[in-house]
């Protein structure tokens, strides 16, 4: 069988990503050389395009790695953690990250390819209110209670909040889970762990 027959047998004739069935292209996974069935994976146009130019990622279109991320094929998985961590300051793919499982090699595979994380805007710092730098992924400590705008709960004093995402276009807002519920907070009312 040729590859194109191979990975449209393998992915049921959808792409691998996103379960599209239209405009199907072939992904060599870098940076394999040789691309053969276990190297590629079959992608639509759109994951593809995003795939060659970070410019154009759509973070909203990938949140279809909640499901193809548990593919068992090790190509799928390294494109999938691979575009997870990309995005991982949006703040959801963090949860997934943190979620997947993979074989050390595969994960060593994943890592190979020097994968740069979306940067956010020059100039925006997100810090404590002891003037530590905090990034997504980071656990803070609540230095206030704080009640809840639009609910009755208030998130006390010395909860911890972890793995927070930061707010793109706002350098004094974390967004972070207290008691299961995903709330806005301010930095100057947070001391990083």
């Amino acid at each position: 069988m040729s590859l194109d027959q191979d990975l449209m047998q393998r992915a049921d004739s959808k792409c691998e990503l996103c379960g599209s069935k239209e405009n199907l292209e072939i992904y060599p996974v870098p940076p394999e050389e040789k691309v053969t069935a276990d190297t590629a994976v079959l992608t639509c146009e759109t994951c593809f395009e995003q795939l060659q130019d970070s410019d154009k990622i759509e973070p909203n279109h990938w949140r279809c790695l909640n499901d193809s991320m548990w593919n068992t094929t090790p190509a799928v998985q390294v494109v999938a953690w691979r575009m997870l961590t990309r995005l991982k300051n949006e703040g959801w793919p963090q949860d997934l990250l943190d979620m997947m499982y993979m074989e050390d090699d595969t994960l060593t595979w994943a890592k190979s390819a020097g994968v740069q994380e979306e940067e956010a805007p020059k100039g925006l710092v997100h810090r404590d209110s002891n003037g530590v730098v905090i990034e997504a992924g980071d656990t803070v400590v609540l230095i206030k209670d704080l009640p809840v705008k639009g609910s009755s709960m208030v998130a006390k004093r010395g909860t911890a909040v972890r793995r927070v995402s930061l707010v793109h276009d706002n350098e004094e807002h974390l967004e972070g889970k207290v008691d299961g519920q995903q709330i806005v907070i301010l930095t100057k009312f947070v001391k990083k762990m």
